[in-house]
């Protein structure tokens, strides 16, 4: 079987060289040997440690016969998008680590991949099975709710500031220089890569169609150590969270930082590493842990679909489903979403405050469950209050009515609890 390889990175490299260097135990296992044949980068100058063909005219490989699958690693949206139909036309069999393209395009490439084998299992969370294990691993169950940490960044970075105080500003300094966050961290701290994948699992585990905009999507940037002292004070870690969940006919999809019991699994989950929970209506609880980035892991998970592909001749179905699911679901109005809350409130030290902010709470049926207040100068102290399970909208209309109403110094702050 002989591959092309388009966009021979740090994961491109991965997996010639891991094509080369596991070559027995691969060939046993797929059947047949599996050669990286050539590949197609945009700079032929740059000096790569990899012992390919290379190549910077990608309708050579598309147009090459004697090239089996295609392994798409270049990253981006529209131009992949238009290079993978191509090779899907060309009955080329195709493998992606591109999550963008699939938060975007997932569907349009089920339809026109037909029976011809796409796999991606890359996409998401890098050298964790996640993809098999929700396709095929529990093909019996109805997926009540997956939660997972899936952006390694941002873990990285709230377990810092967790475990050593460290301030969000110099924890991403620190990121940026250790190569773990862009120069332009937004789409890994903003909460848009975690968003990509969420999608992907969404459409396998209820085939729901949606994409990054129809979803609630908010990222780390305004977790202060108020947060993380209210966290330590009543158990809760803090983490970036990605939820699915099955509510009545509705599914909630969500990406946001949450409050999650220190005796949870998945809060235990700390540093750059990923892990997923999977909760199935007659398996329970399933959870799955690893390395969700860097060159092997991530081209480990490229190497079995490529060796599956081997094996069957085509993959599973791309997105679980080989016919019409026939439920009746829909994707839940981000207003809709109920989950309880953690508010943060800044205050002149005086009375009466306080007693506004739970008129206002008590207005939109939201009770309070735990307070504690900090004294922040001889002025101004923060009140930190969680609530019981609210309404998002409800919530929001609140927090805004406060901050009109002159009863905080600064912006109120929220995070959502999962317990």
């Amino acid at each position: 079987m002989r591959i092309g390889i388009i966009g021979v990175g740090t994961v491109g490299a991965s997996v010639a060289n891991i094509l080369r260097d596991n070559k027995n135990v691969i060939t046993a296992r797929a059947g047949c040997e599996i050669i990286p044949a050539i590949g197609v980068v945009s700079n032929l100058n740059k000096k790569r440690d990899v012992e390919i063909e290379l190549t910077d005219d990608v309708e050579k490989v598309l147009n090459d016969e004697s090239i089996d699958v295609i392994v798409e690693l270049m990253g981006g949206i529209e131009k992949p998008y238009e290079i993978i139909k191509k090779a899907l036309k060309n009955g080329k069999a195709v493998v992606t680590a591109n999550k963008a393209l699939l938060a975007y395009h997932r569907y349009e490439l089920q339809e026109i991949a037909g029976d011809t084998a796409f796999e991606y299992e890359a996409a998401v969370a890098g050298g964790i099975p996640i993809i098999n294990a929700l396709r095929d691993g529990l093909t019996a169950n109805h997926i009540e709710s997956i939660r997972g940490i899936m952006n390694g960044t941002c873990n990285y970075m709230l377990t810092k500031m967790i475990n050593e105080g460290v301030d969000y500003e110099t924890i991403l300094k620190e990121a940026q220089e250790l190569g773990y966050a862009e120069a332009d961290p937004t789409f890994d701290v903003g909460g848009f890569d975690a968003a990509h994948k969420l999608l992907i699992l969404g459409s396998i585990a209820y085939g729901i169609d949606a994409k990054p905009e129809d979803i609630l999507i908010e990222g780390i940037q305004n977790i202060s150590h108020e947060d993380i002292d209210f966290a330590n004070e009543f158990n809760y870690s803090i983490k970036l969270l990605t939820i699915a969940k099955k509510v009545g006919k509705e599914i909630e999809l969500r990406v946001h930082p949450s409050l999650i019991p220190t005796t949870e699994m998945i809060s235990k989950v700390d540093g750059v590493m990923n892990g997923v929970s999977v909760v199935g209506d007659k398996v329970g609880e399933t959870m799955y842990y690893g390395a969700g980035a860097g060159g092997d892991a991530t081209a480990s998970a490229v190497i079995a679909n490529i060796v599956d592909i081997a094996r069957r001749g085509k993959g599973s179905p791309m997105l679980g489903f080989e016919k019409p699911h026939g439920e009746d679901i829909r994707l839940m109005s981000k207003d809709d979403i109920k989950t309880k809350y953690y508010l943060r409130f800044r205050v002149e030290d005086k009375a009466g405050v306080l007693a506004k902010i739970a008129t206002i709470l008590g207005e939109r049926n939201i009770s309070i469950e735990k307070m504690i207040q900090k004294p922040l100068n001889r002025t101004c102290s923060h009140i930190l209050l969680s609530t019981h399970t609210s309404v998002e909208k409800d919530i929001i209309e609140a927090l805004k009515t406060i901050e009109e109403a002159g009863v905080v110094t600064a912006k109120p702050a929220m995070i959502r609890i999962e317990d």
